[in-house]
């Protein structure tokens, strides 16, 4: 065991046990990443959200500054073989340690790094096993709070979701790609008219195209765009800017520069001309799946003809003619985004005490993720929330 193992439970082999025989605490990005990098592989079961170079970035900047401390847990088998690792982080919230998922807001789905053949066929039994694992460190965490979890991923269920758990309070639209298919099966073809005649405005400009950035400089660009930009965008709608936090620029930058095989960790896209970055979208890309995490479109008069619509339908054809399967445009519901995605991934939370403080807490937080869950889903009482909301900004 690692200096940095905090813990480490062994579990008696018997006919029929669990197996998960050891659970691991360790408690630094570094010490973690061999292990975390085994997993990064077709014959494990990972969203995008979870690469250690995206988590690692985060950490390192919005991690510091909000004060987290990293949690990684790790769960073996009989001959010593990672099944899963577990990434969280811990923060001190009215008096108890609660352990999360790392990368706040700016993360669409959160769910464990699994061993496939593991998460194919995990039972209950192993997850309480997991779970005492981690009651059993010397931590000592109150509760788990395990938000955004899809229910399922490639079509393999999440083992987490034989815990208990409730629906998450926002929705994230998704659209479905079948291989092969007409591009206007994707985009049809009456929207596809309009953004033509749309795009035909900007065919005049000097350099005008889409582009996906693939150099340092081309990355640079967009995102200088991006955070001049996104500050008014937000203030005109009268929304906290979460852009301007501590550390999340610096997260943003290292990881759309964190090579990958075909990409980087953060994917940047945009349409451009000579004189500005017109529209840019970024997000997560594995082989299966393109998620959006972060867009915004200039202005200046070249927002007048739908950038941000054009954009995105360049991005699935371009995903779709690379045998992307499914795009997603984060979580939470937008006009723009049901005019792309017509089915929903289905996602919950879990809040898990593991101490008799933690019981209370729990059920707290349990309690007020499913009263804003009610809220979000009653147009009356979200029209007040946000006519309370504007007030208190004002």
């Amino acid at each position: 065991m690692t200096m940095a193992a905090a813990m480490e439970t062994p579990i008696a082999a018997r006919p029929g046990a669990p197996r998960i025989a050891r659970v691991d605490i360790l408690h630094d990005f570094a010490s973690a990443e061999p292990i975390w990098r085994q997993f990064e592989t077709a014959a494990h079961l990972a969203t995008p959200y979870q690469r250690f170079d995206f988590l690692s970035a985060w950490q390192a900047h919005a991690g510091k500054a909000e004060g987290v401390q990293p949690l990684i847990v790790v769960a073996y088998d009989n001959d010593q073989q990672p099944l899963m690792l577990l990434p969280l982080v811990v923060s001190r919230e009215n008096g108890m340690r609660v352990a999360s998922f790392p990368g706040g807001k700016h993360v669409t789905f959160n769910m464990p790094l699994w061993r496939r053949d593991f998460a194919e066929t995990a039972t209950r039994a192993e997850m309480d096993v997991l779970l005492k694992g981690i009651q059993s460190g010397s931590d000592k965490i109150d509760v788990l709070a395990m938000l955004q979890q899809p229910q399922s991923w490639r079509g393999i269920a999440n083992p987490l979701a034989l815990l208990a758990h409730q629906p998450s309070a926002n929705e994230c639209p998704l659209l479905i790609m079948v291989p092969d298919a007409v591009p206007t099966d994707r985009v049809s073809s009456s929207m596809r008219k309009r953004l033509k005649t749309k795009e035909a405005k900007y065919k005049g400009l000097p350099g005008y195209g889409y582009l996906h950035a693939t150099t340092p400089a081309e990355v640079n660009r967009v995102l200088d765009m991006f955070f001049a930009v996104k500050p008014l965008r937000m203030a005109e709608q009268g929304l906290p800017d979460v852009f301007a936090e501590p550390g999340i620029e610096g997260f943003l930058r290292e990881a759309c520069a964190a090579p990958r095989t075909g990409g980087y960790a953060i994917d940047v896209h945009a349409l451009v001309c000579d004189e500005e970055v017109i529209a840019m979208y970024a997000g997560v890309t594995d082989e299966h799946r393109f998620s959006m995490m972060f867009n915004t479109y200039t202005m200046s008069a070249n927002a007048k003809y739908s950038p941000g619509l054009i954009l995105m339908r360049s991005i699935v054809d371009y995903y779709a003619e690379r045998g992307i399967e499914s795009l997603d445009l984060g979580i939470g519901e937008g006009d723009y985004k049901r005019m792309f995605c017509k089915d929903d991934e289905i996602i919950f939370d879990s809040y898990i005490p593991l101490t008799t403080r933690g019981r209370l807490g729990a059920l707290g937080l349990s309690s007020m993720a499913h009263a804003k869950r009610m809220v979000k889903q009653s147009p009356a009482l979200l029209q007040m929330a946000q006519k309370l909301r504007s007030a208190f900004q004002r």
